[in-house]
């Protein structure tokens, strides 16, 4: 039967140290390990915050953006319209003196007789001929009943020309005279009364002021171009 020999003191001392050494590697190692793993974590988890967090920002100046590009727009069409408004209201305004500037100057036609007489005559074939009766009348302001009735008997002439011999009696109105404020002009009226065709220079304006409007604008401003139609 052998007999164990007990270890000295310095194998227990190098014993000691060679387990000491080999926990403390572990330890180490196993340290080393945790290290690298809560790196990786701390990497993943920044990356993931970083991520989200720069969605975010995206998100949120996404929205700022297109709220800012919308004021924009909103403010640019009312901008837009504003201008629009006033340059239809400046030019309604120059439109609407040009019309009253003709307005004050009817009566001038008035005082060359011979040019006014021609025009009344036109004036009255244009009813003769539209009414096409044998009897009409002449309605027309007080004093210029001698001119109306020379008109009258011009046109009345030239309306037989015209006509191949049809004759019309044409009679001044005595008793309904136009307002002497009327600027000038007739209003002829067929036989029974019902009809009548409003030749008062008055009347012939706002004729000329609706059917000439797209023309005169034309004129002044030029073509509108969003205008798809034309007259």
């Amino acid at each position: 039967m052998s007999q164990s020999h007990a270890m000295s003191d310095d194998q227990v001392a190098s014993e000691l140290r060679k387990m000491t050494a080999f926990i403390r590697q572990e330890a180490l190692e196993k340290a080393r390990e945790i290290h690298l793993k809560a790196d990786e974590e701390f990497a993943i988890e920044k990356s993931q915050l970083v991520r989200q967090e720069t969605q975010s920002i995206d998100a949120q100046y996404e929205k700022k953006f297109k709220q800012a590009s919308m004021s924009q727009q909103i403010t640019k069409s009312t901008l837009s319209n504003k201008t629009r408004l006033r340059l239809l209201s400046a030019r309604q305004e120059l439109l609407d003196e040009l019309f009253d500037q003709a307005n004050n100057k009817l009566a001038d036609s008035t005082k060359d007789q011979d040019k006014y007489q021609e025009i009344l005559k036109n004036l009255i074939l244009e009813g003769l001929y539209a009414l096409n009766e044998s009897n009409i009348s002449v309605r027309c302001r007080s004093k210029d009943d001698a001119i109306v009735r020379k008109a009258a008997d011009a046109a009345q002439a030239e309306y037989k020309e015209k006509m191949k011999g049809r004759e019309t009696e044409i009679k001044i109105d005595e008793k309904d005279k136009l307002p002497e404020e009327t600027s000038g002009g007739v209003t002829i009226v067929n036989s029974t009364g019902r009809i009548d065709i409003n030749n008062t220079f008055e009347e012939r304006l706002r004729l000329l002021q609706s059917e000439a409007l797209p023309s005169v604008r034309a004129t002044l401003f030029g073509e509108n171009k969003n205008r798809r139609f034309k007259d």
